[in-house]
């Protein structure tokens, strides 16, 4: 199974999952899963229709919100906006989970809901460095 790295009870991100991955985001209490990977960047990788046919079929809510280098404040504004009304915990995924949670960082910031060095702890804690995107 895929980690899912834990970074606030609202948000946790992971490396790419597999469709067999679903059920355990649903077990897990995730109620939507954000697919900050676009199709195609590795022949490997499951097409994001797949996930979310799984996701479907389990009952979660899906989004696509596919960032290549660095995201955009479009697709910051999104992924913020559909973590804030998830009616419950979100798991978002990319190939490393770096994407998932600088787009999130991102928009927290720009929110004003969570504070630049909160953010980087956070961040730390889950595995990531993001003092060179905050800092």
């Amino acid at each position: 199974m895929t980690p899912f790295r834990r970074v606030t009870e609202q948000f946790s991100v992971s490396p790419q999952i597999a469709v067999s991955d679903v059920a355990a985001a649903a077990a897990a209490g995730f109620v939507l899963i954000i697919n900050n990977r676009p199709d195609g960047e590795d022949p490997a990788q499951p097409d994001g229709a797949e996930i979310e046919a799984a996701a479907r079929a389990a009952g979660l809510d899906y989004l696509a919100i596919p960032v290549r280098g660095g995201p955009d404040a479009a697709q910051v504004a999104a992924q913020g906006e559909a973590v804030a009304q998830a009616k419950g915990p979100v798991l978002a995924y990319c190939r490393s989970g770096t994407r998932s949670i600088v787009t999130w960082a991102l928009s927290q910031a720009d929110a004003g809901r969570l504070d630049r060095s909160s953010l980087i702890a956070l961040g730390a804690e889950a595995g990531y460095d993001l003092s060179g995107v905050l800092g």
